[in-house]
């Protein structure tokens, strides 16, 4: 794909972003669109928005767990960048115009902070736990430009992989404390267990899904570096989200956190 045309991707998306609107999905308009050139699409989004001023403090894995892969037709991870706007603390409460989020949904997570940079394409599970400092568990609302959420990878690779907005929980455990496949999460909105899953969801352990992120982007030339965040991919299915809506999780062994919404 020429140049111009990603660029002018990259704006559509960026203004949809702006602007709460969706568009029309790329791949039904594009159809010689590539995996590699959504990538170069979601690029473009990020130079303006880092041009705007926000900045980057991680990456994140989508479209890990096979619940997610369903619900989406989607069936091959992808990645995103997170940027600091996206940061909210334990237990906010967000407005959903103010975060600029449109059809969000809510899913949950074990995110990992890295102690050092990780740089390769042949890196593995024991490299990344040996190369982080803590992980935590998190929620990440995923959000789509791209109407009624009626994606191909290609459009939620070309959307920064459906980023809105995350938060993480306050405890932090080292990594190799307990087996992260083995841990169980409970999701709950408005105090009903909505969702349950296991570690395991997350391409058999999320430190797997780490490394194939870290693989990946090694190929692209893109490092993970020391204090960034990495968001592995939801344990469980995807939950709607509604203004007045309040979420809590809990992952056994790694404590819980809380995101709330308003208009």
């Amino acid at each position: 794909m020429n140049h111009e045309l990603i660029e002018a991707l990259g704006e559509e998306l960026f203004r949809a972003w702006q602007t709460r609107a969706t568009i029309r999905p790329v791949s039904a308009r594009h159809a010689a669109l590539t995996l590699d050139d959504a990538y170069h699409v979601s690029q473009a989004v990020l130079r303006r928005r880092l041009a705007g001023g926000e900045a980057l403090v991680g990456k994140k894995i989508g479209v890990t767990s096979r619940p997610v892969q369903e619900m989406l037709d989607v069936h091959q991870p992808d990645f995103g960048f997170l940027l600091d706007s996206m940061a909210y603390p334990d237990g906010a409460t967000v407005s959903l115009a103010q975060a600029r989020l449109i059809q969000p949904r809510a899913e949950g997570e074990i995110a990992f902070c890295l102690k050092q940079d990780l740089h390769g394409s042949n890196l593995t599970r024991e490299d990344v736990l040996d190369a982080t400092d803590w992980v935590a568990p998190c929620f990440e609302i995923v959000d789509s430009r791209i109407h009624n959420w009626e994606i191909r990878i290609q459009d939620t690779v070309a959307d920064n992989a459906s980023c809105g907005v995350f938060t993480v929980g306050s405890l932090h455990t080292t990594p190799r404390s307990l087996d992260l496949a083995a841990v169980r999460m409970d999701l709950r909105r408005n105090g009903q267990l909505v969702c349950s899953g296991l570690g395991s969801a997350v391409q058999g352990h999320p430190a797997e899904a780490v490394a194939w992120l870290a693989n990946t982007l090694g190929r692209f030339g893109i490092p993970f570096r020391a204090g960034e965040l990495i968001l592995s991919g939801s344990l469980a299915a995807l939950v709607p989200v509604e203004a007045g809506d309040a979420f809590s999780m809990h992952i056994e062994g790694l404590g819980g956190c809380a995101i709330n919404f308003t208009h």
